[in-house]
């Protein structure tokens, strides 16, 4: 176990097969109030600077976007995921190290047609990554990372830091982390599809880095205006641009630990000041109750 956050491997049963499917990674998000034909060249850009980052063979698969049975990443794929990208008004696109198991990178898209819906969606993009790359090339080098791909697309929202990745797509799978969930604060549960369709410009959360575009930046009055609204010495606002900063919250990620007393109390301080604009409609995950749901959702306010 790290000082920073814990060991995270659980296997499950398929085919007779016991198979890694839960495990801890980084995962780096962004949401962006656009339809996918308005963002696709940013996506693909930011594809190109995280395949760089983390070079081949780490993608090695990637799921068919009209059946998600998966395909080998190969020239032909790769085109193939490019012409879908370009030429569809909509696209989803998952991308992974192993078409089986949860190794640790993987690339995930949901671009939506925004006009077609009633509720406030929103386009997303995640970017994962396995721990081994955060205590192999540092903390530093990661934050790097995240602050090119951001660079790359039009955000209204983002963040960085620690999560349960698994692959949502199987039924019942979070029943192992629920417990989990609570000791460690800091560890997110990624929703790779569900959020899309309803979080609009608001905040998913609060994270080791904090990406926080308009209008909610000049709601809080600007850089400025959070600046002084944050008190924690860990705490620091970069400005990226105008209308961007990006808020850190120390220099590791930290998953925290309740049961030892650690509760990311400059973590809490962020979600205080960003309550009013948090996104708390998450669905209840299949192993968690209506009332465990809305207590993680506010694990840093309570």
């Amino acid at each position: 176990m790290s000082e920073h956050y814990p060991h995270i491997r659980i296997d499950m049963l398929f085919a007779q097969r016991r198979l890694l499917k839960i495990r801890e990674s980084v995962s780096i998000t962004f949401y962006m109030k656009r339809s996918h034909q308005e963002v696709v060249q940013h996506v693909l850009r930011a594809l190109e600077v995280y395949r760089r980052a983390v070079k081949p063979p780490s993608l090695g698969w990637y799921a068919h976007p009209y059946n998600e049975d998966w395909d080998e990443l190969d020239d032909k794929g790769w085109a193939y995921i490019r012409q879908h990208m370009l030429e569809e008004p909509a696209a989803y696109l998952w991308l992974s190290e192993s078409p089986s198991e949860t190794l640790g990178y993987e690339f995930l898209y949901d671009g939506l047609l925004l006009e077609i819906y009633e509720r406030d969606p929103a386009s997303q993009v995640s970017f994962f990554l396995p721990t081994e790359y955060l205590e192999e090339h540092g903390p530093g080098r990661v934050r790097e990372l995240a602050m090119e791909l951001a660079a790359e697309l039009p955000f209204n929202s983002g963040h960085a830091g620690l999560c349960f990745h698994f692959p949502g797509a199987v039924l019942g799978i979070t029943r192992p982390i629920r417990d989990l969930s609570f000791r460690y604060p800091g560890l997110d549960i990624p929703e790779a599809r569900s959020a899309t369709l309803a979080i609009g410009t608001r905040i998913d959360g609060v994270h080791w880095l904090n990406f926080l575009g308009q209008p909610v930046l000049e709601e809080l009055g600007g850089a400025e205006g959070l600046r002084a609204r944050l008190h924690s010495p860990s705490s620091t606002v970069q400005e990226l641009d105008a209308e961007r900063v990006v808020v850190s919250l120390g220099k590791w990620p930290e998953a925290g630990d309740t049961e030892q007393g650690h509760t990311l109390p400059a973590y809490r301080e962020l979600a205080r000041v960003l309550e009013p604009w948090l996104y708390m409609a998450r669905p209840v995950e299949p192993s968690f109750s209506e009332e465990d749901m809305r207590r993680w959702e506010r694990r840093f306010l309570d």
